[in-house]
């Protein structure tokens, strides 16, 4: 998202839902537990009912989402999985209608970005942030020279769930990232995250001057050799207590 910018609302926009499974970010993938709960497909994508959410109009002519807000965009699904090419150009026509929102997507799937632009995306759009997640090193090395030439006005690199050190040294993260987000995994099967790992990311952040962002311990959390078993409800708290996070 744009430096220091400060959006006072929020909201989610899922203009579709499901997705495949992708890498092993992906293995315990908190949409299809939730979604497994109810009895649904995690696998099978398809349109919702809020397809239109940023366009649509309360009785009194208002947007029913307000100028000025951030919408979190395609949070159950992947805005770029294949599935949904044939109504991205429509989402996309709505980002541009709505020039006074600031949309946010996170993508497993950077190398299908320049398949999937629209033909006036020129260097991005300035009201679209495109996350790219790295959970592993094999994956930052995949994904990250691709992001680093995408043309993407806003960019943040996601390293959630964070599986093993990462090391980014290589690719000059200041000169083009506004921001590294980082978070241990959820759920009851997840696999650990060490606080090593996190400062490692959080010292490179502080050398190149870009912001960083520990988001939660994850389920299971070693520090100082130790493995912490952490309550769910207590997983961002406990990140925020360490009192790493900065901006810049």
């Amino acid at each position: 998202m744009p430096r220091n910018a400060i959006y006072p609302k929020s909201k989610m926009w899922n203009p579709w839902h499901g997705c495949h499974k992708l890498s092993a970010g992906c293995r315990h993938c908190y949409v299809y537990r939730g979604d497994a709960k109810r009895g649904v497909d995690s696998s099978i994508v398809g349109k919702t009912k809020n397809f239109d959410l940023p366009i649509q109009k309360k009785r009194n002519g208002d947007y029913k989402i307000p100028p000025g807000s951030m919408v979190y965009t395609c949070f159950t699904s992947d805005f770029f999985v294949e599935e949904a090419d044939e109504w991205r150009a429509e989402a996309w026509q709505m980002m541009r209608l709505r020039k006074d929102l600031h949309f946010m997507m996170i993508t497993k799937r950077i190398d299908r970005l320049i398949l999937s632009l629209p033909d006036d995306w020129g260097k991005g759009y300035e009201n679209v942030t495109i996350c790219c997640t790295v959970e592993n090193q094999d994956r930052a090395d995949y994904r990250l020279p691709i992001y680093r030439e995408a043309p993407i006005m806003h960019k943040i690199i996601i390293c959630e769930p964070l599986l093993e050190a990462i090391d980014l040294s290589a690719y000059a993260i200041g000169s083009w990232v506004e921001q590294v987000v980082v978070g241990g995994e959820s759920g009851y099967n997840a696999r650990p995250c060490d606080y090593d790992w996190v400062m490692k990311l959080h010292d490179l952040c502080l050398a190149q001057q870009v912001a960083f962002w520990f988001k939660q311990t994850g389920a299971k959390f070693i520090k100082e050799g130790k493995l912490y078993n952490i309550n769910r409800r207590l997983q961002h708290a406990q990140a925020r207590k360490a009192g790493i996070n900065h901006s810049v």
